[in-house]
């Protein structure tokens, strides 16, 4: 008796252990990571979104990407959709026994899940509140984007955050968030990559060696553009010199490696580090400080993954 009893117990614990990590954390996305790295990436930074340059132009926010030589900075960006009746569905890290999986942003018509991660400027963790299509044409939420002056398809809509952590991945030190019923639909629903455009941004913030973690330590030279290789601007808000952006071919002892590589293998548990919450202000709102962030909306990735490697809380709305 007291043998099956202590076999039991055991089996017990091993149903825990295994099940445990899922029960907080969400990892039903596994299958989905694209990038893989074994260091867990640094905070989100807090920066000011700079206006939207032209009506039509949709917000992607800034997000940390993975190189050999460690994290770099992807500024948050205006870029035209794929196509009207679209919404971009930030990418998002999670951690997965033992590695950090990154999983690709993507464009639909409704917002999915992004790893429960405020990235501000209408993504407060799920849900989308920037904006809406009405009748072919976008129309922008002004109190949380910020427009142009002579924009007409614009109304107010002040929604609040609670903000509780400016971790940008989802997993034990970081964020604990479960896609909604809503944002487990959208998850299946037919999506587009990031365009040929977004995909040259990042590769052109991973050849600035000043957008490097291990360079910036969370801070990034250049936090957002108006447009993909427009002008720049600091967390601040003020506009960043071009000229003092590194780029990573030019020196030998700027980080290198800086594109992704891939690898079938999982990192394993070693020097794993947890990001944790910046003690920057209570509400994230990218910008304007009108911005007040809260309800939702609705929201394909690939499979690459990486070695090891190294924040934005933002004036998010």
């Amino acid at each position: 008796m007291k043998k099956l009893l202590l076999i039991f117990s055991i089996c017990s614990l091993a149903v825990t252990s295994a099940f445990s990590q899922d029960d907080v954390y969400y990892t039903g996305d596994e299958a989905t990571v694209e990038v893989k790295a074994q260091e867990a990436p640094p905070a989100m930074p807090n920066y000011i979104q700079p206006a939207c340059p032209t009506e039509g132009y949709m917000w992607t926010p800034g997000y940390w990407a993975w190189a050999a030589a460690g994290y770099y900075w992807v500024p948050g960006v205006w870029v035209a959709p794929p196509q009207p009746g679209f919404l971009w569905t930030p990418g998002y890290w999670g951690f997965y026994h033992g590695f950090y999986g990154w999983h690709a942003g993507y464009w639909g018509l409704h917002v999915g899940y992004y790893g429960g991660v405020n990235y501000g400027y209408g993504y407060g963790g799920s849900g989308f509140y920037g904006g809406r299509w009405e009748g072919g044409a976008f129309r922008y939420n002004a109190a949380v984007w910020s427009v142009g002056a002579g924009f007409h398809s614009t109304y107010r809509e002040s929604v609040s955050v609670n903000i509780t952590s400016h971790a940008s991945y989802n997993g034990p030190g970081g964020v604990a968030a479960r896609p909604t019923p809503n944002e487990q639909v959208a998850m299946h629903e037919n999506h587009v990559q990031a365009t040929s455009i977004q995909q040259s941004h990042q590769v052109s913030a991973s050849n600035d060696r000043n957008q490097f973690a291990s360079v910036n330590h969370g801070k990034p030279t250049t936090a957002a553009m108006n447009t993909p290789n427009g002008q720049h601007f600091g967390q601040s808000g003020h506009a960043a010199n071009p000229s003092s952006n590194h780029q990573m071919s030019n020196s030998n002892s700027h980080p290198s490696n800086s594109h992704p590589t891939s690898s079938n293998s999982h990192p394993g548990n070693n020097n794993t580090s947890h990001a944790q919450p910046s003690s920057h202000g209570t509400q994230q709102a990218h910008n304007n400080g009108n911005q007040r962030v809260s309800k939702p909306a609705q929201a394909k990735p690939q499979q690459r993954s990486a070695p090891r490697a190294a924040p934005h809380n933002s004036g998010r709305r």
